[in-house]
């Protein structure tokens, strides 16, 4: 661990923060070194506070601790994310003998002098109790891989030396502050602390000197784990590409829920298929090093007890099915043991393990996937390092289950809104037009992960871009030609080794082209039946597929035209190829019923442009209509918009409300058209 420790840039932090003064900006400048180092915390991970001194109403100092809110990523923190207490208050609580989870945030919630400042860190009394101005509480890797072991205690006074205190494991909160407490009062010279698997605590005078004791401590242990562990050879192979399991995988994962149009609740699936995880996974004994406890009871809420081990790919059901009995009797064990009602979290396991693939990490989002991503590869890594050593022991059963339906560990997830579209996986060709556009930011919006597929070009690059700045994380571009049934299989493969399946999808790529029957060219008519019809037909052969392995249902959307019902002369061969893709896919809406996937379709009329995005049919057959009618830009648009009942201009915006009630299952219907068109008497579907 290298000590990242700068003069200029601390002291560039205090000036950018002075107006919070100088003890406030010095601990979110510390606090950003710690989360900088994923060696010491991950993702929102370790506390960190500050006691100074507010300015209360009636103009006098009280005496405050600043903590770090809970679950707020340290790397990104700022002065909003250290809500100040009144430390007196606090420090009267250590003479209770009891305290409550319940009546210790109360407590906490009233000390605050924002009262609609976010709540502090479940151990904000362990700050409070201790009397160091400067505390940092981290998990380092090193101190882990240290004290996970059978003779752990003796390892850690070997490395760490005689000035640092270390107290067996105790809950979280007013318990552990307690104790905290007073084992610094037996020994005050000491330098820091170990919580047995839960990490280290260091302190100062300042911010320095708390942050430089823990690299220090830290590069200790490293020096001594370095001497100690013996090199494990393992010749690696991959047996299977992660992309060939995840759709098997994601489909058995998918949680059953008991509303009937939505059947599933589904989970993105992020790879961990590096070369070293596959290493760590083909150890001899693996199975039995890596299904086990986690590090710390802090991974609990994105890991669950254990990861999933499959051997056999061929058993990934049973073995899913299997894992889900397992968690129902941990729960049934212990459920007793908690004050009131419990109910079971969803059983499904968030890590799975198979020798020779690699890991399948599971999240509500990807988001939370790769949050538990970078979780299980820092286990796999710090209990590999273990079994290098000697062997791994983690958290009793009975510590893992109180931690895990802890309600203050859980409200770390707590979300008062979840998008109606979370989970699904969407992929929409010919992403890069208007209408492509208008659609990829409407499912971003509803929580969707979007794969826009497009033709590779600046116009594809433009979009990803644009909507990735609002939607980090949510969208992927990949580069697809639809009359290539090789690029249609690797652009689903990158979807797939991406976020580990498809569930919906969008049939937006289409070709226009302007000519009368009498002058048409046979080329140009045979490339817009490649485009519409052949394209339609090879997404959705390759969707039925992968569908039939997920068994989870779906759904697809076809953009088609109000052509289909109403076509216009000299515009041939887009209405004839654009009513042979519908045709079918109200044909794939009989054929895939029966595993609940439902094929639609969405008529527009006329949609120009998207925002400065311009359609790429109407760059193709405004000028003529354009020449026909006598007319500019300006004024296609307003003849199109005066031709219907509800003189409408059709916007990409309303092509995606369409698409949404479609994907969103608001009726149980499937094969059926929604025109978008103000209203075409000719044009209403028969």
């Amino acid at each position: 661990m290298n000590n990242l420790w700068s003069k200029e840039k601390a002291r560039e932090v205090t000036m950018g923060y002075a107006r919070h003064g100088e003890l406030l900006a010095l601990r979110i400048y510390a606090g950003r070194l710690i989360g900088s180092h994923p060696e010491l915390v991950l993702h929102g991970g370790g506390n960190t506070s500050v006691k100074g001194e507010v300015t209360d109403l009636f103009g006098q100092q009280v005496a405050a601790v600043f903590v770090k809110a809970s679950g707020v990523d340290l790397a990104h923190s700022s002065p909003e994310d250290y809500p100040a207490l009144s430390l007196l208050p606090l420090l009267k609580l250590r003479s209770l003998a009891a305290l409550s989870p319940e009546a210790m945030v109360n407590q906490l919630r009233s000390s605050l002098f924002d009262p609609s400042a976010p709540t502090p860190s479940i151990e904000a009394l362990l700050h409070a109790f201790l009397p160091q101005a400067y505390i940092d509480h981290t998990h380092p890797d090193a101190i882990l891989t240290l004290s996970n072991q059978p003779d752990g205690r003796e390892r850690l006074k070997a490395a760490l030396g005689a000035e640092v205190i270390i107290i067996d494991y105790i809950h979280p909160g007013f318990e552990l502050a307690k104790a905290v407490a007073a084992a610094w009062e037996g020994q005050p010279s000491a330098r820091g602390m170990v919580l047995m698997h839960h990490g280290l605590l260091t302190w100062g005078d300042s911010a320095r000197q708390s942050y430089e004791t823990t690299w220090e401590l830290v590069n200790r242990a490293e020096t001594r784990i370095n001497a100690a562990r013996k090199p494990i050879a393992v010749a690696s192979s991959r047996s299977i590409p992660w992309s060939q399991l995840a759709p098997v995988l994601r489909g058995a994962l998918a949680h059953p829920t008991r509303i009937p149009d939505h059947p599933w609740k589904r989970f993105i699936l992020r790879p961990l298929d590096d070369p070293d995880t596959l290493n760590w996974l083909q150890q001899p004994q693996a199975a039995g090093l890596f299904v086990s406890a986690p590090l710390t009871s802090d991974h609990l809420i994105r890991c669950k007890p254990w990861p999933l081990w499959i051997d056999d790919p061929a058993q990934i059901g049973d073995r899913v099915a299997q894992y889900r009995q397992d968690y129902q009797s941990y729960f049934q064990r212990h459920a007793a043991s908690m004050a009131g009602d419990v109910s079971p979290f969803d059983p499904s396991p968030r890590v799975v393990l198979i020798p020779g693939v690699g890991g399948f990490i599971a999240g509500e989002n990807a988001r939370l996937a790769d949050i538990a991503r970078d979780i299980t590869r820092q286990t796999l890594q710090v209990k590999s390092a273990i079994a290098a050593m000697g062997s791994y022991r983690g958290l009793e059963e009975h510590q893992l289950f109180d931690m895990e339906y802890f309600p203050l560990q859980r409200a770390k997830l707590r979300r008062h809104h979840v998008p109606r579209l979370e989970g699904r996986i969407v992929m929409v060709t010919g992403a890069a037009g208007a209408i492509g556009a208008g659609i990829c930011r409407r499912l971003l919006k509803e929580g969707a992960h979007v794969a826009a597929t497009d033709l590779g070009g600046a116009a594809l690059d433009s979009l990803v871009q644009d909507l990735a700045k609002e939607s980090p994380g949510q969208i992927i571009g990949v580069t697809m030609d639809v009359t290539d049934d090789g690029s249609v299989s690797e652009g689903m493969k990158e979807i797939i080794q991406t976020w580990g399946g498809i569930d919906q999808a969008i049939i937006n790529a289409g070709l226009a082209h302007v000519s009368p029957l009498a002058a048409m060219d046979l080329q140009r008519f045979r490339q817009l039946y490649h485009v519409n019809v052949e394209g339609a037909l090879l997404i959705l052969s390759h969707l039925a597929r992968l569908f039939e392995q997920q068994r989870t249902g779906g759904d697809v959307v076809l953009i088609s035209t109000k052509n289909v019902f109403a076509p216009g002369a000299s515009f041939g061969a887009y209405s004839a190829t654009k009513a042979a893709a519908h045709q079918l896919a109200r044909i794939a809406s009989l054929e895939l019923a029966a595993g609940d996937v439902r094929v639609n379709m969405v008529a527009p009329d006329a949609v120009f442009s998207d925002g400065g995005r311009k359609s790429g049919l109407w760059a193709e057959v405004g000028p003529d209509r354009m020449r026909a009618r006598g007319l500019d830009e300006a004024g296609l648009e307003n003849y199109y918009r005066n031709r219907n009942l509800l003189k409408a201009a059709v916007t990409a915006d309303h092509v995606a409300n369409a698409v949404v009630f479609f994907l969103t299952r608001q009726t149980p219907t499937t094969g059926a058209t929604i025109p978008v068109d103000g209203g075409l008497p000719d044009a209403t579907p028969r």
